[in-house]
């Protein structure tokens, strides 16, 4: 089960500098509009329980969970009605979002609104992820107006809720922010509406505010404090050039020379994990430790499938070890003989950190 987060923004707010913190790949940050196309990337979801397990085990290698990050070319307002904005489509295909505000001032970098203003920002881009899903809600139930004339009862069922979250856009609401039913949300399933998807603000702020933030994220703070978001300060450029640096030491005192604990980006990419209410499991061996996605509430045969499709299928048990328990007893033969390691059937909820063996036949 991978995790796939689109990076917005505006121009010139730093997207591609947080990319580049994040990413594996490393792409060419400019002060221009414009840009041919996305970045595409991969971060591992940092989890220092892998390197314990690793420790214990002995085992070959470390297999973490990683994200998938597409960098979408910076927007513009009122891009839609002038035909811009075309990387649009490409945030359909993502999970979640994560909103780059410039949260910083410098000369020599323009903004193209004349001045920075985060909240604006926040407004324009959203705006437009709002523009688009108006749009495709509209040709959606212009479909289902010709069914209705043909008598499908289902389709005018189907324009009734689609209109619910036609009107909710148009007063210019992300439509995350409707409480609508199940039954009236299977009818925008299919469509992946932009401003559905769960966002994280990212602050991009200069080094002088790394650690403690600037008036302008305490006015982004202000205006996102009724929404289920999180808000994160990241200094881009700081971190960048730390993530530059090819000695985990040299990153490690630079850190602490900024007087940071730990990369922002690591709890960015938590973050997108806690907001998408996922979680790890761990398939522990010689050859490997290797960390898998689910879904909070997810079976243990659910939790094998996302292994191997055919281990859901042929399901007859999980051996289970709780991490804490792994870590005490150091090993799978020791929690046998203290009686850790549970023998659980197709109704055992995985929580995080389950150490699970899968047992099946197909």
């Amino acid at each position: 089960m991978g995790l796939k987060c689109g990076i917005i923004g505006l121009s010139k707010s730093g997207k591609t500098t947080i990319f580049n913190c994040v990413s594996n790949t490393k792409a060419q940050a400019s002060g221009y509009d414009s840009a041919s196309k996305s970045n595409l990337g991969q971060v591992s979801v940092p989890d220092p329980r892998l390197q314990i397990l690793c420790d214990l085990v002995k085992s070959q290698k470390i297999i973490p969970v990683s994200v998938d990050i597409v960098d979408i070319p910076g927007l513009t307002k009122g891009g839609q009605e002038g035909g811009g904005n075309k990387f649009l489509a490409e945030i359909q295909q993502t999970d979640a979002l994560i909103h780059v505000l410039r949260c910083f001032d410098d000369l020599s970098l323009a903004h193209p609104e004349g001045n920075v203003d985060p909240v604006r920002d926040k407004e324009i881009v959203e705006l437009e992820l709002q523009v688009r899903d108006l749009g495709l809600i509209e040709r959606k139930i212009s479909k289902l107006e010709k069914l209705v004339k043909i008598g499908d009862k289902d389709a005018k069922v189907g324009i009734e809720a689609l209109t619910r979250f036609k009107n909710h856009v148009e007063d210019f609401q992300a439509i995350r922010t409707l409480e609508a039913s199940e039954e009236d949300r299977k009818w925008i399933a299919d469509m992946f509406l932009l401003s559905d998807k769960p966002v994280i603000y990212v602050c991009n702020v200069d080094d002088t505010s790394a650690i403690n933030g600037n008036a302008y994220v305490e006015k982004v703070l202000e205006a996102v404090k009724g929404e289920n978001t999180e808000v994160l300060i990241v200094a881009g450029q700081l971190e960048a050039e730390i993530a530059a640096l090819e000695d985990p030491e040299d990153r490690k005192v630079f850190l602490e020379d900024a007087g940071l604990h730990e990369p922002g980006v690591d709890r960015l990419v938590r973050s997108a994990y806690k907001l998408l209410k996922l979680m790890s499991f761990f398939t522990v061996g010689p050859k490997e430790i290797h960390a898998w996605t689910i879904h909070q509430g997810m079976t243990a045969p659910q939790a094998a499938g996302v292994i191997r499709s055919d281990l859901e299928r042929g399901f007859i048990r999980a051996e289970v070890i709780k991490y804490n328990d792994f870590v005490q007893y150091k090993t799978e033969h020791a929690c046998r003989e203290v009686g850790k390691l549970a023998v659980e059937g197709k109704s055992y909820v995985v929580a995080d950190g389950d150490l699970l063996n899968i047992r099946f036949n197909v």
